[in-house]
């Protein structure tokens, strides 16, 4: 599939995800406009579900609406003009303006890709609105959590664990379909891969959620610590929840370390998948040493990787990848994650 649409799959997506377009630009052609449109389309979904001065009752009919679009399930034009005008970013509001030929693109897409991108997307949009009706009327008079491990282990295969299955039945189809793999492990791998980028998320954004009324530390695990939801507005309480805030670094770690795995099991021959995988792990690892030593609930000091470190991140990985002993000293976690996580698990389970 080409790009129909002018800068649809190069400039707009560049604007909407800088740090995305680094891992596209790389990607085999033959699967680059098939995830960037997947991107873009969920970006869209994204941005309706976060447009904060329209009703809650009116995103969930407009992103039901561009699910359906999405599915095939209704061939209406949207007009998300209103939406548009309420966003701060001029590229997030011509995402949503240029929204109809996305769907055109998607349409023009083989029918094994764009069912595959139909499954992702109405999964992630599920994640969504469940969001979207978990948090109604949330504050910062009113934070709303989370109850349980199970449902944070939903929530981030949802929003970002369907996407690595979506990501490995893509490149399985189009770039290594008959190399002889373990499928059920790349399948499980990637799951993991993607919830650990969720739950590094959820831990960097714990302290500008929590302004939003939203808590995603389950409130069970919170009582055990002998915290309350509200209490987390308070930086003070950063040492009460230290220990329990380490645990889920150490279960992000334990999941990133399966996606290196996962990029490991992936034909050396597949150089651009590789480093597209990599990328995103060893930036998230990066992000879990800093905030391991970081106040993780002063909203002011927001973990961020400056592109210094990520520029040295991609040239280390570039040179690295034809020597297997020095690539996997990138990632030396791997080893201890894999011995450490079913302590780690208990600990939480």
């Amino acid at each position: 599939m080409g790009d129909p649409s002018p800068g649809l799959l190069t400039d707009l997506l560049k604007q909407v995800s800088r740090s995305f377009y680094l891992t596209l630009r790389i990607l085999p052609a033959a699967i680059r406009p098939q995830i960037g449109l997947a991107y873009l389309l969920a970006r869209a979904t994204d941005t309706i579900a976060d447009t904060q001065l329209v009703p809650v009752a009116d995103r969930l009919l407009t992103l039901q609406a561009l699910r359906d679009r999405i599915l095939g399930h209704n061939s209406t034009p949207l007009n998300l003009s209103e939406f548009a005008h309420h966003q701060g970013s001029p590229a997030e509001w011509m995402l949503l303006e240029r929204v109809e030929e996305a769907l055109s693109s998607l349409a023009e897409l083989s029918t094994e890709d764009r069912q595959r991108i139909r499954d992702v997307l109405s999964i992630i949009t599920s994640g969504q609105e469940l969001d979207l009706k978990r948090f109604a009327g949330a504050g910062t008079e009113r934070i709303v959590s989370l109850n349980t491990d199970a449902e944070l282990d939903d929530y981030t295969y949802r929003v970002a664990g369907c996407v690595g299955e979506f990501w490995t039945r893509m490149c399985r189809a189009h770039l290594f379909s008959g190399v002889d793999l373990d499928d059920d492990f790349l399948l499980a791998s990637s799951i993991r891969f993607g919830k650990g980028l969720q739950l590094v998320n959820i831990l960097r954004d714990l302290a500008a959620d929590l302004r939003q009324g939203r808590c995603y530390l389950p409130e069970d695990r919170l009582w055990v610590a002998g915290l309350a939801p509200f209490e987390l507005l308070q930086p003070a309480n950063a040492p009460r929840l230290r220990l329990l805030y380490d645990r889920y670094l150490d279960q992000a770690q334990e999941h990133l370390a399966a996606g290196w795995a996962y990029t490991n099991a992936l034909p050396h021959t597949q150089r651009r998948v590789r480093l597209a995988c990599a990328w995103p792990i060893l930036i998230g690892m990066r992000t879990i040493d800093k905030l391991r030593v970081g106040d993780v609930l002063a909203p002011e000091l927001r973990v961020k990787i400056s592109r210094a470190e990520v520029r040295g991140i991609i040239l280390r990985t570039v040179l690295f990848h034809p020597w297997p002993a020095a690539w996997n000293r990138l990632f030396p976690q791997a080893v201890e994650a894999s011995g450490n996580e079913v302590a780690s698990e208990a600990d939480l389970g």
